[in-house]
């Protein structure tokens, strides 16, 4: 036994500085923090500026979960300083409770925001990585005024994304505005971030926050109709309060309709055509409708003739090719190509 114990004891400590050699310096800098907890690092954190922040962070968010040996290996010499009796997992929430501790609540929600916002260290390098349908979307709603002073702040290749698909009156009006545009005060220009990141950007963030719900949501929403109803029935019985916040968050085959007609384009350009023909049948004559006349004439015909002649099909079959087309819409949004809400309710669409 004594022989065995000296074998294995080498592997376990090679192993752990394999794994160790794989990280990156900001990885292992990461598990650091995540592993000193809020009193210890408290004072690290405190020296550090709001970037080093920020990509520290981002970094622990996306660690998963830390095998106890790697870190018993990286931080030997605190061992005797911490009381490591499991794995610890950085997510999100876990990030935001432990900055939560020490970081002003205006400054947590900053590094939050660049954590789970669309890539960028600023406002402006932040709208250069929104899609160009969805910034689009946004804008054609503000003052030219103000949509000039934003294009002259982002990437030029994405101001012409943006120009180019605004319509042609307010895009002329836009270009004239920028030929004559005078320095910004610093005050505007404050402004106008406050107002995009609490009017866009936090909303594009929000999309891409989870909790047990929308989790337990997204699982209902890979469930074939009959187990669905199902599971929601038993759950009805038992917490009716956690039933009704599954169903508002859920992303139906029906709320793809709820989409604007940019998002749902860029939805049916990667969908396979048997796939939506397959997804439309047994659909109200509405939703149909409403697929077809984001096509192209002889597109919609086409389908509509498929649809008239197609035989009865399983229910599961349409099932996934329906569950196939919300992934891709969820895809979609997960890139911040498009913006889709979880769910019922007056404001289906957020911008």
């Amino acid at each position: 036994m004594t022989t065995t114990t000296t074998e294995q004891e080498p592997s376990r400590v090679y192993d752990a500085e394999r794994e160790y050699e794989k990280l990156t310096g900001m990885e292992r800098s990461a598990i650091f923090m995540l592993a000193l907890g809020r009193d210890f690092g408290k004072p690290i954190w405190k020296k550090l500026d709001d970037t080093e922040v920020a990509e520290l962070s981002q970094t622990m968010a996306r660690l998963g979960n830390i095998r106890p040996e790697l870190i018993e290996y990286i931080f030997s010499s605190f061992v005797s300083q911490m009381s490591i009796s499991g794995s610890i997992h950085g997510n999100y929430e876990t990030t935001e409770r432990l900055l939560a501790e020490y970081l002003p609540k205006d400054r947590l929600e900053l590094i939050m925001e660049e954590i789970r916002g669309p890539a960028g260290r600023n406002m402006w390098e932040k709208l250069s990585n929104v899609s160009i349908p969805v910034l689009t979307n946004y804008l054609k709603n503000e003052y030219p005024q103000t949509v000039a002073v934003i294009l002259s702040r982002i990437a030029t290749n994405h101001a012409a994304g943006v120009l180019s698909n605004l319509p042609d009156e307010m895009a002329m009006e836009v270009v004239q505005r920028m030929l004559a545009m005078e320095p910004v005060q610093r005050e505007i220009i404050g402004k106008i971030e406050d107002t995009l990141r609490s009017e866009f950007i936090s909303n594009l963030a929000g999309s891409r926050q989870r909790n047990s719900h929308e989790l337990m949501a997204e699982i209902f929403n890979n469930f074939d109709r009959q187990t669905e109803g199902r599971f929601l029935g038993k759950l009805d019985e038992v917490d009716r309060e956690a039933s009704e916040q599954i169903k508002m968050l859920m992303f139906t085959f029906d709320d793809l309709a709820k989409l604007d007609n940019v998002s749902i384009q860029a939805v049916l350009r990667l969908v396979e055509k048997p796939v939506l023909t397959l997804a439309l049948k047994g659909t109200s004559e509405k939703i149909r409708e409403f697929f077809i006349s984001n096509m192209s004439e002889r597109a919609g015909k086409m389908l509509r003739d498929e649809l008239e002649v197609m035989g009865p099909v399983r229910l599961k079959e349409v099932d996934e090719a329906q569950n196939e087309m919300i992934a891709v819409a969820k895809n979609l949004a997960d890139r911040g190509e498009i913006v889709i809400s979880k769910g019922g309710g007056d404001d289906e669409l957020v911008y």
